[in-house]
């Protein structure tokens, strides 16, 4: 009875948050009516002992340290200095203002692993100057919304911090799996966005050369003094990881550490930007770890009372293939995504997902790097497109919603392609976390 009296917890929960109950609230509460029910007062034993196992997980101790490490490149000025730079090489190139972005997009990405922080940086810096030499809106809110949402593929992503301890794979072989399939998506929305300005001048206008009147001599001055440093910031902290030289907490302390360097450096590190760093870390690090714990909890009691063995058996006894198995949790997630955050998604469908693909004889890092390009393509797909309303918030009233349905088309184009490479090859994902297995993680 319970088998299946466990799975009305995930219509119990959607429907809370239709509701517009806070998501992690809505776990919390779900877990424990259904762990009352269920279970009485064994109920109170089990989901202290989820909240004391979130508590005391040090990996998840990377979460506030990584978005620290953002927050000050932002509020000190440093990604500002950065898009300056990239902007200094990119502008002449066909698209090169949207080439500039996806650059920035790929770089903060590897610096913040927050995609929403992503999208706002790349979005306030780039949306001006876009508009101001007559960019199309819908390829400009396409580039904007695909540029920030590279913080999910490319390390050290937030979402990727929370997955591997819930799916029991290194956070460092994640890392290492998505190197591979993030950059090409990258490339692949580059190439895009120039085959697009060069096929059609008027949706990507070049800069005139007459406003182009800055010396060789001046952009390696502002290449060397702000792309460099961030480099290097960010070479440290994925390579320390990579190399098995330090653990993802352990890294994640040293960005923090490099990031607080190098505003000091750049001489932009004031009290109110530390303080403002500070309070936006302990805003978004309090929403994602509530979240977390009430995923474990929500999880928990779904294992105990059996839901997980009923959702194998059902899925196992249908007569269909590994691949369509596959195909179908992906999908899950997919349409998951348009309900709930990442990290909701995370927390709710890998731990049903990933016994399933064990016994399926899969790949782990294989699958949750799919899973992941999957989330990452949830999070563009309209009408629900979470990157979409990040993108409205900071937009100007002339670039309207159709403009950016319209525009972020053609990158989830891009994204099913990568996805279906990931698929067909899995050695994308595989040979780096293959040729690194060295170290211990």
């Amino acid at each position: 009875m319970s088998d299946f009296l466990s799975l009305a917890m995930f219509p119990a929960l959607i429907g809370l948050i239709i509701t517009g109950f806070p998501i992690a609230f809505s776990m919390i509460l779900v877990a424990t009516l259904f762990g009352i029910f269920l279970f009485g007062d064994a109920a109170a034993y089990q989901l202290l002992t989820k909240i004391e196992d979130t508590a005391s997980n040090s990996i998840l101790a990377a979460v506030p340290l990584f978005i620290f490490m953002g927050a000050m490149l932002e509020r000190s000025g440093i990604a500002e200095r950065l898009f300056t730079a990239i902007h200094f090489w990119t502008r002449r190139l066909p698209g090169g203002l949207g080439v500039g972005a996806v650059v920035m997009g790929t770089l903060f990405a590897a610096a913040s692993g927050v995609v929403g922080a992503t999208e706002a940086v790349i979005g306030l810096l780039a949306i001006p100057v876009m508009l101001k030499h007559n960019y199309s809106k819908s390829l400009m809110s396409g580039t904007i919304c695909a540029s920030g949402s590279l913080g999910t593929a490319i390390p050290p992503s937030i979402t990727v911090v929370v997955l591997g301890p819930v799916a029991s794979v290194s956070v460092g072989s994640l890392f290492s799996g998505l190197m591979m399939p993030g950059f090409l998506m990258a490339i692949l929305f580059l190439l895009y966005i120039v085959l697009v300005a060069y096929l059609k001048p008027e949706m990507a206008p070049r800069m005139p050369v007459e406003e182009d009147d800055t010396s060789w001599g001046e952009k390696v001055r502002v290449t060397l003094l702000a792309l460099l440093p961030t480099l290097a910031l960010i070479m440290t902290v994925l390579g320390t990881i990579l190399l098995g030289i330090a653990t993802p907490t352990e890294a994640a302390a040293c960005g923090a550490l490099g990031a607080v360097v190098l505003a000091l450096a750049y001489r932009t590190l004031s009290w109110d930007v530390l303080w403002n760093s500070a309070l936006r870390t302990l805003n978004i690090s309090a929403m994602i770890l509530l979240i977390v714990l009430g995923g474990n909890m929500f999880a928990g009691v779904f294992f105990a009372a059996g839901g997980m063995a009923t959702v194998q058996s059902l899925l196992m006894d249908t007569g269909m293939s590994p691949w369509m198995v596959i195909g179908m949790i992906l999908l899950i997630a997919f349409l998951a995504g348009f309900v709930l955050d990442m990290i909701s998604v995370v927390l709710i469908v890998i731990p049903v997902a990933m016994p399933i693909v064990r016994a399926l004889g899969f790949d782990e890092i294989w699958f949750c790097v799919a899973f992941l390009v999957v989330m990452q393509t949830s999070y563009l797909t309209p009408p629900l497109a979470p990157s979409i309303f990040y993108l409205r918030a900071i937009t100007p009233p002339e670039v309207t919603l159709r403009h950016m349905y319209a525009g972020v088309v053609p990158f989830i184009v891009v994204q099913l392609i990568v996805l279906a490479l990931v698929l067909a090859f899995p050695s994308l994902a595989m040979w780096l976390p293959e040729q690194l297995s060295g170290p211990s993680w």
